[in-house]
Formats: C-alpha cells, sequence, structure tokens
C-alpha cells in the first residue's frame, strides 16, 4: 500500500462528487429487486437486466415464492435478455433456497441480519462471489460494506493510491479503515468511481489529461 493515503480517499470522493454530482444509485424499487439485479448484472450491461427485471416484474414473478417454485428452464427464459441466462438462473434459485433455509423464505429477515451473519450465508452460496455479496449487502440490505470492482482497482491504482495486485478484501479494507461507516456515502463513491472509469479511466485509451482526479494523489 502506498504512503499517506488516510485522507486521500475522501479527497477523490469530495473530486468526483463536486465533478458529477450525485448519482442515486442503484437502480431498483424493492430490496428484492436489487437483490435479483445483482446476480443479473454479473458480465452484462445495467440495461439488459432491466429487460430481464422487466419480464419477471411484467408477469407478476418477481416474489422470493414465485421465483422458487418457478421451473429453472422456465426462469432462464425470463432472464434471457441478461446474458448467461442458464448460469444465472441456477445462481438466482442457490440463492432463494438459502434465503428459503437460512430465513424461512421471509427476505425481511435476511435484510435485518447482522452484516456478519449474511454475508457469511451470502459467500456460502454457489456462484455468489464477494462483489455480488457486498453489492446485495449494499444496496439490498443498506449495510455499511464497500463494493470493489475493476473500476475500483484501476482507478485507484492507476493514481498509485493501491498497489495494482491488491486483493478484494485488502482494498476494501482500505475503503472501509479511511471513510465514515455509512452506506450512503459508500454507495454514493461506488457510483463516481464507476462514472469515472468509464468516461476518464478508461480500460484502453485512457483519457487522463482531462481527467477530473488529475493529481488527486499530490
Amino acid at each position: 500500500m502506498k504512503q499517506e493515503n488516510n485522507n486521500l480517499f475522501l479527497r477523490v470522493y469530495d473530486r468526483l462528487h463536486s465533478y458529477y454530482g450525485s448519482q442515486g444509485w442503484w437502480p431498483g424499487e424493492t430490496p428484492l429487486e436489487m437483490m435479483v439485479g445483482a446476480v443479473l448484472t454479473q458480465n452484462t450491461s445495467w440495461g439488459n437486466v432491466e429487460k430481464a427485471l422487466g419480464n419477471l416484474k411484467n408477469a407478476g414473478h418477481l416474489s422470493v415464492s414465485n421465483l422458487l417454485e418457478m421451473e429453472q428452464e422456465q426462469l432462464a427464459e425470463y432472464i434471457r435478455p441478461s446474458g448467461y441466462y442458464n448460469i444465472k438462473a441456477r445462481r438466482l434459485k442457490n440463492l432463494l433456497q438459502m434465503i428459503s433455509d437460512k430465513y424461512e423464505g421471509e427476505l425481511t429477515y435476511f435484510l435485518k441480519d447482522s452484516l456478519e451473519e449474511s454475508r457469511e450465508n451470502l459467500l456460502k452460496v454457489k456462484g455468489v462471489g464477494p462483489e455480488t455479496a457486498d453489492a446485495i449487502l449494499l444496496y439490498a440490505a443498506e449495510k455499511p460494506v464497500f463494493v470493489i470492482d475493476t473500476y475500483t482497482h484501476r482507478v485507484f491504482s492507476r493514481h498509485q493510491l493501491v498497489e495494482e495486485d491488491t486483493d478484494y478484501f485488502t482494498l476494501q479494507q482500505e475503503f472501509m479503515d479511511n471513510l465514515p461507516e455509512d452506506p450512503v456515502l459508500f454507495n454514493e463513491f461506488h457510483a463516481l468511481i464507476v462514472a469515472v472509469a468509464k468516461e476518464f479511466c478508461k480500460k484502453a485509451k485512457p483519457r487522463c489529461s482531462d481527467c477530473p482526479l488529475q493529481r488527486v494523489e499530490e
């Protein structure tokens, strides 16, 4: 880890918030919708996820009980726009089965569970990794956990705020240690990182000369 980072995390946030304003991110009307969306958004854009969620909502199937009772093949057809639909249907079934087994099928019980317990249960679900689990915890359950993704790694390593090979949990802990424990802040900060990564800190041909984070590390 680079030296003298303690105040840089909030400095990055302030710089991005001044440039972009509030993002009001994660689209979703209910905790279940956001939970399902966290699985569907794996390896695809949110626009495709919205189409898949729309299929489920329009058919009246966006409930824990309906999704559990539905045949996996039928679920896969509803979520086809999200891509990798057979794999994602299986992962959704696994996730919802955990809600059934651990929380009596009541999503409210899961949402009220402790961060540690709910995270442990999520990570035991086949097909749910740290990023998906933390997205569910932050956006659906409003727990104070920072979501790390490829955009976060890219932006912070290019500005030499972290080493390029920093792992998920180490980078996450840096955010948790250097920011107030506030899920609203975590939500907003993550959305701002995604915004600057897509517009300026691109994987290929980054627009460094125009980036609002120029010299933020100085």
